[in-house]
């Protein structure tokens, strides 16, 4: 993991662009105005600016930044994504982490997730609390690549802490550090696997309890791209071997196990966002028990790609708003 910690002056400038776009765009639409943050994503902090660019190119696992500006009398914990996006909380928020995930590629939403928003509300919702979505609360959700089913899937999950009074943690683990051996991996990489949309991609939000034939999926490897480092496609509750490939299940589940004994914990906290490379590393989350009193974990989440042509290719128009 590489750090970024802001000054208290780089805080205050990162604060004076986001207000500065919220005055000159008033009724604010985060995908209408996506390329204007982009553009004044360039008057970061150069500091922030080269550490973001450089960790980019190593390829850096988890990359965080801190001390960014978070309102000191922050509203309550909406009750659900429904009512944050009703109230439009926490908007200066919003545009701090699309200014920096900015500088690291183009974020991008799908149409049946959260109403297409292109910043999402993680936050425990009554009546959800054990879904398999972020809306949970009292069951784990257990180590996953994001949007794991499509191609076009994000290159980084990028995660601000607005509230986390009771140090709720993220889980992550990454191939590298998951003890298996050769012949498991050497079928990890066969393109062996069906890879099925999670609950919140299906027509009721918050998942419908669907049969994987009534899923949209896709067929590939779980590890792919360099011999050396690979990258990786996995989420144990949404991915199973071809029918009838026996081998191909149980390195499957040695590849979960692996990876949930290599898992580590990160905690976020106000004011710092994480960027989870999404082809290094799977992430969860613990499990916690919510008041519903208005001072619950709560975060900004968005998705970004490296290169937004494919989302272009993917939807053969000029949107960042894909379809599942």
């Amino acid at each position: 993991m590489v750090e970024y910690v802001l000054s208290e002056g780089e805080k205050d400038a990162t604060a004076d662009l986001a207000d500065g776009l919220l005055a000159r765009h008033p009724a604010w639409d985060a995908v209408e105005r996506a390329d204007a943050v982009r553009v004044e994503a360039e008057r970061l902090p150069l500091g922030l600016r080269q550490f973001l660019v450089a960790a980019r190119a190593a390829e850096d696992a988890v990359i965080t930044v801190s001390n960014l500006p978070v309102d000191a009398d922050l509203v309550p914990t909406p009750a659900s994504w429904r009512v944050a996006e009703k109230e439009n909380a926490a908007l200066r928020e919003e545009v701090v982490l699309l200014l920096v995930a900015s500088v690291l590629g183009d974020p991008f939403s799908w149409s049946g997730q959260q109403d297409g928003r292109l910043v999402h509300d993680v936050c425990p919702s009554q009546g959800q609390e054990t879904s398999l979505t972020s809306a949970s609360s009292r069951a784990e959700l257990t180590l996953h690549t994001e949007d794991v089913f499509h191609s076009c899937r994000g290159d980084y999950v990028v995660l601000m802490c607005l509230r986390n009074p009771d140090g709720v943690g993220t889980s992550i683990a990454g191939v590298e550090t998951a003890d298996l051996a050769e012949p498991v991996r050497e079928v990890l990489r066969q393109d062996r696997f069906r890879f099925y949309a999670d609950d919140s991609h299906l027509p009721d939000a918050y998942g419908t309890g669907a049969e994987e034939g009534e899923r949209p999926y896709e067929e590939a490897s779980v590890l792919f791209g360099p011999g050396e480092a690979p990258y990786l496609r996995i989420d144990a509750d949404f991915t199973s071997a071809l029918p009838g490939d026996t081998e191909a299940q149980r390195a499957l589940e040695q590849c979960a196990r692996g990876l949930s004994s290599a898992t580590r914990r990160l905690v976020l906290r106000p004011g710092t966002v994480a960027f989870l490379d999404n082809y290094r590393v799977v992430h969860g989350r613990d499990v916690f028990t919510p008041r519903y009193d208005g001072t619950d974990r709560w975060l900004k989440r968005t998705s970004v790609l490296r290169d937004l042509r494919r989302a272009y290719v993917h939807t053969r128009t000029r949107s960042r708003v894909l379809a599942a």
